[in-house]
C-alpha cells in the first residue's frame, strides 16, 4: 500500500523520538530520515524502523505545531518606546547632574510631554502591532 506525506512525516516524528532516548545516532537518524522520504509504500517505512521497538505508524499522531497564546500586555513597539523614553530621560538627567545640579530641572522638558504622550498611548491606544 502507498504511504503518504503524513505517514512520512509519523515515522520521521518516531525516529525523531528514537533518537532523543538514544537509541540511534545523529548519523544514523540522518540517514534513515532520508530513507523515510525516499520510501513510497508502508513496508518501506517498516523496514526504515524494523530494529527499533514496535510503533504503530498509524496510531502515532503526526507532530502539529503548537498554537501561540494570545499576547497580553503591551506590543513590542510600546515597550521599544517606552525604553527609548527612559534612555532619554536618563541621558538628559545625567547631563543635569553634571552639568546644572541644583539649578532649574530641565530634563522636566523631555520627560514630561514625551511621558505623558506614551502615557494615554498606553491606556487608550490599541494592543495592535
Amino acid at each position: 500500500m502507498r504511504a503518504s506525506d503524513v505517514d512520512r512525516d509519523r515515522v520521521a516524528a518516531v525516529l525523531r523520538e528514537h533518537t532523543a532516548q538514544g537509541r540511534i545516532s545523529v548519523e544514523e537518524f540522518n540517514e534513515r530520515l532520508e530513507q523515510v522520504y525516499q520510501s513510497k509504500t508502508y513496508g518501506e517505512l517498516a523496514r526504515v524502523t524494523a530494529d527499533l521497538p514496535d510503533v504503530d505508524l498509524r496510531a502515532q499522531p503526526a507532530r502539529v505545531p503548537a498554537a501561540k497564546p494570545p499576547q497580553t500586555g503591551m506590543h513590542s513597539g510600546m515597550k521599544g518606546a517606552w525604553a527609548a523614553w527612559a534612555s532619554a530621560v536618563a541621558v538628559t538627567s545625567v547631563i543635569w547632574l553634571l552639568t546644572d545640579f541644583g539649578g532649574y530641572f530641565w530634563p522636566m522638558w523631555v520627560a514630561g510631554p514625551w511621558g505623558a504622550l506614551l502615557l494615554v498611548s498606553s491606556i487608550f491606544g490599541t494592543n495592535r502591532k
